[in-house]
């Protein structure tokens, strides 16, 4: 019995430095690759070197509006069939990973025209979103959120904080789904 509360004692202590240093390294928001790092900003947008849509996640989390909005049509969309955050599902593969090798126009073609990949061993099929607005309308807000979760720069769930919604993204929304 002696020996159980010293023991007892060293585990609590490291399970607490372990939810300490968890809780720590959360606050932190990692770095993004090179590659995505937001080097442009047009009307609340950000860009890489290449023009491409990307993330600006500040360092106490807060992401950027197109973030935010990607995750919210994601999640109202994409995730019955990729799983929660992108993480997969039997149904779609993990988009958090297949983003780390896509590119941007590939990316476009396959949700605007779908694909199949049928063969013996498996039956995949994406379906065609190039009609549908709710996907078609934000489909660089969707990518944006995706790339942030596959460069690791964004965790699983909602955002906890994210930029106001600019007036350009208010003025797409409009053209885009009508009045």
């Amino acid at each position: 019995m002696r020996m159980l509360l010293p023991l007892a004692l060293i585990i609590c202590g490291a399970a607490h430095v372990s939810i300490a240093a968890a809780q720590d390294t959360a606050a932190l928001t990692p770095s993004p690759p090179k590659s995505s790092a937001a080097v442009k900003e047009e009307n609340g947008e950000y860009f890489d070197a290449n023009g491409e849509p990307t993330y600006k996640i500040d360092p106490k989390g807060m992401v950027d509006w197109y973030t935010f909005s990607g995750f919210r049509r994601f999640n109202g969309t994409c995730e019955v069939c990729h799983g929660p955050d992108g993480s997969g599902s039997s149904f779609g593969p993990d988009l958090t990973d297949s983003l780390k090798s896509m590119s941007y126009s590939d990316f476009q073609r396959i949700v605007v025209n779908g694909k199949q990949d049928v063969n013996t061993a498996q039956t995949l099929v994406m379906p065609a979103f190039g009609d549908n607005k709710n996907v078609m309308c934000y489909l660089d807000d969707i990518y944006i959120y995706l790339r942030a979760r596959a460069d690791g720069a964004m965790g699983r769930g909602r955002p906890a904080s994210h930029q106001d919604k600019p007036a350009a993204a208010i003025a797409n929304e409009n053209s885009c789904m009508g009045p």
